[in-house]
Parts: structure tokens; C-alpha cells; sequence
């Protein structure tokens, strides 16, 4: 039988990157999974029944609060996980996953993206007012530091593939490699897309600055419309003290009461470049309309009204907004308010992104000489 080990950054909540690790610890059901810390019952079920190793920074003190104060440990730590004796190991790598050092076997890294930032969002997270004047002295060579090492440990990886043409694209740039695309699933049969509307818009992500909520937040300001924020992230406090009163924070809720928001909402605001983005497509499958960037994953999972140029769509799932600021986003739910959309069509959509294909590219991405 052949031995697997899949390889995650850290486990410290449910997001897009875990999603995907509960596909593929499916897929590869007798894997053992490797990680640098691991905050114990803070994933789901699926992935808390696997027996987790951790590499030493899991030990350090404040690591499940602070872990991302540690960064510069990292690539000490994922080295220095004993990975011996595995007949393939999947990586799977926002951070420093693809990083491991593989002594037996294949590597292949599912690379979510490149590390954010230290390549191309350094000003989201640490730009003007999100760090003081110490870290902006001190990020800096680490950071090149980190650059440097995530491009050289980019060698150990025998083949790449990630989740969009999106990060296709920067893999080729920053690492000069190329990747292939298998598209990360969705499990529709969670969702009802069939369920009466309300008035109400929604946003689910994660508050973090490069997700841009602030823009969602600005732009529902003026509107008088009602807005319910569903997150959580160290801007959660930041934003609840400047949100105007039709805007509803929730904080982390569980995937069924999720799914029930997204069932019901008028449409899900999507205000930031994502990768890929599985919110986007869990809407769809509950038959709401999408409010997206024209820009990154989105491009590759919502069907516009319009394709730039003037052109309709057939059956469109959303409506894009051109430009990364509020008064974009605030003309674009005036024109979504103008336009009929057909839920059926959104999930048509979002059934396109079925675990059997995802299976199905990752089983052809790992085997041996392919």
C-alpha cells in the first residue's frame, strides 16, 4: 500500500485552505498529516480524527494566540518535520507547506498560493496604520529573507497544482515553475437553492485586512440597505467601532447557519481579490447572485452580466465592479438591483466545482509520472 503524508501549514480554524484538506484526506483516507502547530477542536470533526503531528513551534509559548508572530520560524520548523519513508507527500501550502524536505518520496504541492506577504500584499498586511514603527523597521529582511527562502525551497517540490489560473499565474512568476489547475470543491448537497429571498446582503470571510470588509462596509453606508457580516479576525473589533447601524456583525457561526444566511440573502458581496474563493461558489449554491471584484478567482467562478465590453451573458450568476474601492462597489449593487437573476442558474454554476472532478484531477496530478 502506498504510504501518504499530506502536509498543512498550521490548523487553527476552518477556512478555504482546511475545506480542502477534508477533500483530500477523503481522497487519501489512510494519510498521515503533518503540520507546524495545531490548536486543538479548532478544526472540523473530519480532520481532528486524524492523528496530527506537529513540528516544535507547537510548543512555544502563546503560539495558539500569536502563532503569526513566530513567521520567522517557520521555515526552520516545516524542515524540520521527519517526513521519512512516505511514498508520496501532498502539500498543501499558503505559507510554507510546499517548504518540507522530502527524503523517500514524490512531493506534489496543492500550493493554495504563494506566501501573500511577502510576495505581492506586504502593504496589506503591514502597510501605513496596520503595524507600529518597530515592526515596519524589522519586516522588511525578514520578509526578504523569507522571499528568498520560499523560492529556493520551491525546488524540492517535484510537481505543482493550485486552485486557479489566477495562482497559475503567480507560481510562473515568482517561483518560475509551472502548475497545473485542479479547482477546489464544493459540496452542493449542503445548500437548498430554492428558498425565498430577503432583503439583506451578506458577507463570509475572515477579518483580515486584504479581505477589504472596510469597502463592503462603505459602501453599504450611505445605502440605508441592510448588510450582516459573518467573520471573524483580528479587524473584527476595528470595524464593529466604524460599521454605520444597517450593518450586522455575527461573528463565526456554524456551516449550517451559514448555509441558512446564504440560502436567504438577497446577494453575497464578495469586496476583495481571493485566489480562488469558495464562498462565492457556497452562494451559488444556494442560488444567491454574487457582487464580486472583477479581478483573481472570482473571474473563474462568476458568471457576469456583462463580459467588460458590453456584452451579456447568458444565464449570469453576478455582477462585477471594476475598480477596489467602495463607490465601485456601491454602483455595482445599483446595477445588481436593476437586473433578474435565476437561482437555478447559480447552481447550475457552482455544480460545475463537483468533488468527483476535483478527485478525479488530484488522483491524475499525484500518480506517479504524470
Amino acid at each position: 500500500m502506498k504510504r501518504v503524508a499530506i502536509v498543512h501549514d498550521w490548523l487553527t480554524g476552518m477556512r478555504g485552505g482546511e475545506r480542502v484538506l477534508e477533500h483530500l484526506l477523503d481522497l487519501f483516507p489512510e494519510a498521515e498529516l503533518f503540520t507546524l502547530l495545531h490548536v486543538p477542536r479548532s478544526v472540523s470533526p473530519r480532520i481532528e480524527a486524524r492523528p496530527i503531528h506537529t513540528s516544535f513551534v507547537n510548543k512555544l509559548p502563546g503560539i495558539r494566540r500569536w502563532y503569526r508572530y513566530y513567521l520567522p520560524l517557520f521555515p526552520r520548523a516545516v524542515e524540520a518535520l521527519d517526513i521519512r519513508g512516505f511514498d508520496l507527500v501532498l502539500s498543501v501550502s499558503h505559507c510554507v507547506a510546499k517548504g518540507v524536505r522530502v527524503v523517500d518520496g514524490r512531493h506534489v504541492s496543492y500550493c493554495l498560493t504563494p506566501m501573500r506577504y511577502a510576495w505581492d500584499l506586504y502593504d496589506d498586511y503591514f502597510g501605513s496604520g496596520r503595524v507600529g514603527p518597530l515592526m515596519r523597521v524589522a519586516l522588511p529582511p525578514v520578509l526578504e529573507r523569507l522571499r528568498r527562502w520560499d523560492a529556493q525551497s520551491c525546488e524540492r517540490v517535484d510537481r505543482f497544482v493550485t486552485i486557479s489560473k489566477h495562482v497559475q499565474g503567480k507560481i510562473d512568476r515568482f517561483y518560475r515553475r509551472s502548475a497545473g489547475v485542479v479547482y477546489p470543491p464544493i459540496d452542493t448537497r449542503r445548500f437548498r437553492w430554492d428558498r425565498a429571498r430577503e432583503d439583506f446582503y451578506l458577507v463570509v470571510s475572515a477579518l483580515v485586512p486584504y479581505k477589504r470588509v472596510d469597502r463592503a462596509i462603505e459602501a453599504f453606508r450611505s445605502t440605508g440597505r441592510r448588510l450582516v457580516v459573518v467573520g471573524k479576525g483580528p479587524d473584527l473589533e476595528r470595524l464593529r467601532r466604524t460599521a454605520p447601524h444597517n450593518v450586522t456583525f455575527l461573528g463565526w457561526r456554524p456551516d449550517e447557519e451559514v448555509a441558512d444566511l446564504m440560502e436567504r440573502c438577497r446577494a453575497l458581496v464578495f469586496p476583495g481579490e481571493e485566489d480562488f474563493g469558495l464562498v462565492p461558489l457556497e452562494a451559488q449554491a444556494a442560488g444567491a447572485p454574487v457582487i464580486a471584484l472583477s479581478s483573481g478567482g472570482a473571474l473563474e467562478t462568476v458568471i457576469s452580466t456583462s463580459d467588460g465590453n458590453g456584452h451579456g451573458h447568458h444565464d449570469p450568476t453576478g455582477v462585477f465592479f471594476e475598480r477596489p474601492d467602495s463607490a465601485a462597489l456601491q454602483d455595482a449593487i445599483i446595477r445588481f438591483e436593476g437586473e433578474t437573476f435565476d437561482p437555478q442558474a447559480a447552481r447550475r454554476n457552482a455544480e460545475r466545482f463537483s468533488i468527483a472532478s476535483f478527485n478525479e484531477g488530484m488522483r491524475a496530478a499525484t500518480e506517479t509520472g504524470t
